[in-house]
């Protein structure tokens, strides 16, 4: 089964994180009831994923001022029914911020997130279910701001509330104090 590496991930993960059981058991039955889950032709959603990108110094993380949604966030996108969610991530970050030298911190989710996509066009509202990777800038840190984006900026994660309230991007930052 394609998904059976990437829900070894996901129990993984929902072992390590216990108080986001919910979210986990959520994320977990999606995937095994949608073989079709890394498509981003279901219409009721799909898996997604991220990069949380931090400079050297462990201090700062990359965000983008997402272009469709108008919202800063952490870097990544549809990893269009590939089922290696991990090289989704790091293609999307390099893809995104022009960084090509991104050290992989850990192979193992870092973060779980499920969040409603709004409807845009002829495309329905759905889900993006997120599963996010740490990645350190591991060479130059200047970035390239792609067309998806308004902008990007390395934002000091003690800053990030300036830029973000939601509860997955402060909770992030959270976890990313162990990495300095």
């Amino acid at each position: 089964m394609h998904r059976a590496p990437f829900l070894s991930l996901l129990e993984e993960y929902a072992a390590r994180h216990l108080r986001e059981a919910s979210c986990c058991q959520r994320y977990i039955d999606f995937v095994k009831a949608h073989p079709d889950c890394f498509e981003r032709s279901l219409k009721v959603g799909h898996v997604t994923a991220a990069a949380w990108v931090l400079d050297k110094s462990g201090r700062r993380v990359l965000l983008t001022h997402h272009r469709k949604l108008d919202r800063w966030l952490q870097l990544g996108g549809h990893v269009d029914g590939d089922p290696d969610v991990l090289a989704g991530a790091a293609r999307e970050a390099r893809e995104e911020s022009g960084i090509d030298l991104l050290e992989i911190v850990s192979e193992k989710i870092f973060d779980l997130d499920i969040h409603r996509i709004p409807a845009r066009g002829d495309e329905p509202e759905h889900l993006h279910y997120d599963a996010r990777f740490l990645f350190r800038a591991n060479g130059s840190e200047d970035f390239t701001v792609s067309d998806e984006s308004h902008d990007l900026a390395w934002v000091p994660l003690e800053q990030l509330g300036d830029y973000s309230s939601e509860a997955s991007m402060l909770r992030m930052a959270a976890k990313s104090a162990p990495a300095r």
